[in-house]
């Protein structure tokens, strides 16, 4: 699969949950959306090789 993060193109040869990638990547769950192929995917998803995938960082602010 094809990972975006913070203007970065990672590249995982093999299948996994959404949870196992924000730790390949060491984020955070709480602070991070996954996008995967234009949808908003949960920790629990499972990723496919062919996916195109965009790690959002949350941001808020008062």
């Amino acid at each position: 699969m094809h990972v975006n993060w913070e203007g970065k193109e990672y590249v995982f040869e093999k299948p996994m949950l959404v949870s196992r990638l924000l730790q390949e990547l060491d984020v955070s769950q709480e602070g991070h959306l996954v996008v995967a192929n234009n949808r908003l995917v949960t920790e629990d998803h499972r990723l496919g090789a062919d996916d195109n995938v965009k790690v959002i960082r949350v941001v808020s602010g008062g």
